[in-house]
């Protein structure tokens, strides 16, 4: 590809195409542009202008970022009962109540 020419948007498809076919065919350069008499030197040319188009293409995706419902509480936890049911305790609990607690919760419902 000259310098300073304006590129033909069917010529960089054919290229990008017998590119990707000498990738898959497992062939050498040299014996894939023999196969399908092409000159080294374009394939070779090609190629890397290719790449370097590829490489300056920048692809940009919308982020939005939003903060967390409810942030955790440092230290916290949560206790996952029978049931699937959840407790939830925080800094400072006192390990005595949260005993009693659970024993309540967890013991078996009356026959």
């Amino acid at each position: 590809m000259a310098p300073g020419k304006s590129p033909d948007p069917r010529k960089e498809q054919q290229w990008r195409r017998w590119i990707q076919r000498w990738q898959q065919s497992g062939l050498s350069v040299r014996d894939f542009c023999d196969r399908h008499a092409l000159a080294e030197p374009s394939f070779y040319g090609w190629r890397r202008e290719l790449r370097l188009r590829d490489d300056a293409a920048v692809n940009f995706v919308p982020v939005c970022v939003v903060p967390d419902a409810e942030p955790a509480a440092a230290n916290s936890f949560a206790v996952v009962l029978s049931g699937g049911r959840r407790l939830h305790v925080t800094p400072g609990f006192d390990p005595a109540t949260l005993r009693l607690l659970l024993a309540v919760l967890e013991e078996a419902p009356p026959c």
